[in-house]
C-alpha cells in the first residue's frame, strides 16, 4: 500500500495532560478550647489527608486536618493543648483545559505544594476562643484520553534519502521554559 504524495494525517488516541491547575489559598479557623485561653504558646497542623475529585472546569479538593493549640489559662498559671479536626473544600480553577478530551476516561491529582501550616494564632477579642489563619497552596492536574495528529509520509529504507536539517534554526537553552520541564529528569 503506497501513500499518495499528499501530505496525509493519522489520528493516535492516547493519555495526556490535557489540564492543569494551581491555587494558593488562606483559610480563617477558630477554635473554642475548654477553658478561657490567656495567651498562644504555640498552634500547628498535622494529619493532612486530602483527595480531589471532577468537578465543572475545576478540580475539587476535599480533606481534613487537625488543629493543635498550645495555650495558657487561668492568668497564665496553667497550660493545655486543645485539639480540633478542620474540614475543607477547595475549588482549584483549571488554568489550562484541553476541552478534546474524553470526558469518561479522566483522572484527576492532586499535589499540596504548600502544606496546611498556621501562620497566624491569636486570642479573640472576646477572650473565649482563639482565631488561626492558615496558608496552604495546591497543584492539580487532569489526565485524559485525547486524540493527537501526526504526518504520515512514505517510507525509506535509506537514511540518507533522508533529509535533516540539524544547523538551520539555532536553539537557545536559555530561551526553555522551566515550568515546562519535567522534574525527575
Amino acid at each position: 500500500m503506497s501513500l499518495s504524495h499528499k501530505r496525509q494525517t493519522r489520528e493516535i488516541i492516547t493519555k495526556a495532560i490535557c489540564g492543569k491547575g494551581r491555587k494558593f489559598s488562606t483559610a480563617t479557623h477558630t477554635v473554642t478550647p475548654p477553658h478561657h485561653p490567656t495567651s498562644i504558646l504555640g498552634a500547628w497542623i498535622i494529619n493532612h489527608q486530602y483527595e480531589a475529585v471532577a468537578a465543572g472546569n475545576g478540580i475539587e479538593v476535599i480533606g481534613t486536618y487537625d488543629v493543635n493549640i498550645w495555650y495558657s489559662y487561668d492568668k497564665n498559671k496553667q497550660t493545655e493543648v486543645a485539639k480540633e479536626t478542620v474540614s475543607y473544600v477547595e475549588l482549584i480553577p483549571l488554568s489550562y483545559l484541553d476541552t478534546r478530551h474524553r470526558t469518561s476516561t479522566v483522572e484527576v491529582s492532586a499535589e499540596a505544594t504548600q502544606e496546611p501550616n498556621c501562620v497566624e494564632a491569636g486570642v479573640s477579642p472576646g477572650g473565649g476562643s482563639v482565631t488561626l489563619r492558615v496558608e496552604r497552596e495546591f497543584e492539580v492536574e487532569l489526565v485524559a484520553e485525547t486524540k493527537v495528529s501526526v504526518y504520515v509520509t512514505e517510507q525509506s529504507d535509506d537514511p540518507e534519502d533522508k533529509d535533516y536539517d540539524f544547523e538551520g534554526d539555532s536553539f537557545d537553552y536559555d530561551d526553555l521554559d522551566p515550568d515546562n520541564l519535567d522534574d525527575e529528569l
